[in-house]
Formats: C-alpha cells, structure tokens, sequence
C-alpha cells in the first residue's frame, strides 16, 4: 500500500486538533490558572494580615477586661467609669497603644509614662521569656475606649466600646469591640 492508499484509508475525526480548538484550550486552562493565582495571592494577603488583626483583637479584648476588672475591684469607682469629658478618668479619643500605667487600667492618664506595648517573640533559639526575646513596638496601633451613657433607659449600665486603628502595608484597618458593663459586679 503507497502512501496515497494510506491518506485514503484514515477515518474522519482523526486529524487531531484544529489551530482554533487549540487556542480555544489554551484560553480555558489560561482563565483557569489566573483563578488559581488570585487565590493563592488572596491567601498570602490574608496571611500577611492575621497576625495585626489577631493583635488588635487580644488588645481590644485586654482593654475589656480591665474595664470589668477595674469595676470589680473596686479599683475605681462607677462614677469614675467615663470618659475624661464626662468626669471619668478613660482618655477621650484615640491614642498609641501604650501599656497600663500605675493604676492597671488601659487608657489613662498615667499610661504614657509606661511607654509603648510591645510584641514578644522567641529569639534565635527559639525558646519564650529567656535573654534573646524579641521585643517589637506596637506602634502603628491606636487604642480608643469609649463609654457610652444609657441613662433613658438603665442608669446601671453603660455600653463600652473600644476601637483598634491599625495598618496593614497601605490599607488602614479598624476592630471594634462592644460590650456592656453594669454597677453591680
């Protein structure tokens, strides 16, 4: 059989690929792969951001705490339980994430004098709390604590809300947490 014989005998459908079917997959594996890309880049965004958003959710939460533990010990008072521009002592506005000053209490007027917190992680080693830690401010952190009066309606309940300010690269991000504290603990 010559070679003629053979082109002949070949079936229908066997050519294999046409150019336009080609470039056709081509295109769907193309839109298919950039899928894969934006999420895998999605995916290192959000990793980037976990560890600020997890900070700023354990300070607003710290912040919380010292309210209620503040309330509880009698550390202060419930009148005391305010703002500074409504006779309390809770700094109004934002401020640097600084540490809690004398008094334990977040946001007040002692804390500056105890400087920025900072971040703690193990050092080379790899081991927490010995010689070689590394220490990192805090410093694109802003802290505000905000009590907010309910007197029309309950006189022993105040609603706390404490707003975290941060940055992650160039986007400015915000955690809000609110709460209610009562007079009686």
């Amino acid at each position: 059989m010559g070679a003629v014989a053979l082109a002949r005998a070949r079936r229908p459908g066997d050519d294999g690929f046409t150019l336009i079917e080609a470039i056709v997959a081509m295109l769907i594996m193309t839109v298919g792969l950039l899928g894969l890309a934006q999420a895998f880049i999605v995916g290192l965004q959000h990793m980037a951001t976990s560890s600020s958003n997890l900070i700023a959710r354990e300070k607003a939460r710290e912040a919380v705490e010292s309210v209620h533990t503040a309330r509880d010990t009698r550390t202060i008072t419930w009148a005391e339980i305010r703002n500074v521009s409504d006779g309390g002592v809770f700094l109004d506005g934002a401020l640097s994430l600084n540490a809690a000053g004398v008094d334990g209490l977040i946001n007040t007027a002692d804390d500056s004098a105890a400087g920025i917190e900072t971040q703690r992680a193990p050092g080379p080693n790899g081991i927490l709390g010995d010689g070689d830690d590394v220490l990192t401010p805090l410093v694109g952190f802003q802290r505000r604590v905000q009590i907010l009066e309910l007197e029309p309606v309950n006189p022993a309940l105040r609603e706390v809300v404490i707003t975290i300010t941060y940055s992650v690269g160039l986007q400015q991000r915000t955690y809000t947490l609110r709460t209610f504290i009562s007079s009686f603990s």
